[in-house]
């Protein structure tokens, strides 16, 4: 899989260029910075061994998941982190699967269309290495940024999750977005 993630380099995103790599070990204190989170990124602390963990035993690649650290930078210089996406095998019936995306940007990168652009080229991605047919995300209802990244990278709104999300004490509202295959080929 890993060789693969060469598709996503070198792509020019206005006079910026944006790409993905392998999370790196010393990625691994910032993508999970609370402060870096905002508003709709922290869901309280977690086991600060289990990321290590995980990156040591596969380096957050798999067959079933992965995590990239989206990298943004000027044509020439190594870039600098702008955040992280993420991917994972969700269940949707007894014998099949999809793909379940989320991206979480550091304050630095929001605003810049890097969101937009690292989950479209995710799920293009995934649909050209897997034979998946639905790649899939969701977001809290009120995080409008999101839900126009989401759209503008080519999702389609399915509608409220009620009460889907814990976080800050409170079970919140989700709105859920897929891309199906055939939905690059339709665009």
């Amino acid at each position: 899989m890993t060789k693969s993630i060469s598709l996503l380099s070198n792509l020019l995103l206005s006079s910026t260029l944006f790409w993905g790599l392998p999370v790196a070990a010393t990625d691994l204190p910032i993508v999970r910075v609370p402060a870096e989170a905002g508003e709709y990124g922290f869901y309280g602390y977690q086991n600060p061994g289990r990321l290590r963990r995980l990156f040591a035993e596969g380096g957050l690649l798999s067959d079933r998941g992965g995590r990239l650290a989206v990298m943004a930078g000027e044509e020439g210089t190594a870039g600098t982190l702008a955040g992280e996406v993420s991917w994972h095998q969700a269940w949707t019936g007894p014998t099949s699967y999809c793909w379940n995306i989320g991206i979480g940007l550091l304050e630095r990168a929001r605003g810049r269309g890097y969101g937009t652009r690292a989950q479209r080229l995710v799920a293009e991605y995934l649909f050209a290495h897997t034979q998946l047919n639905r790649v899939e995300a969701e977001t809290e209802t009120g995080n409008l940024a999101e839900q126009r990244a989401l759209e503008k990278a080519g999702f389609t709104r399915e509608g409220i999750l009620r009460g889907a999300c814990f976080r800050d004490g409170q079970w919140r509202d989700m709105v859920s977005y897929s891309m199906i295959r055939s939905d690059l080929t339709a665009g």
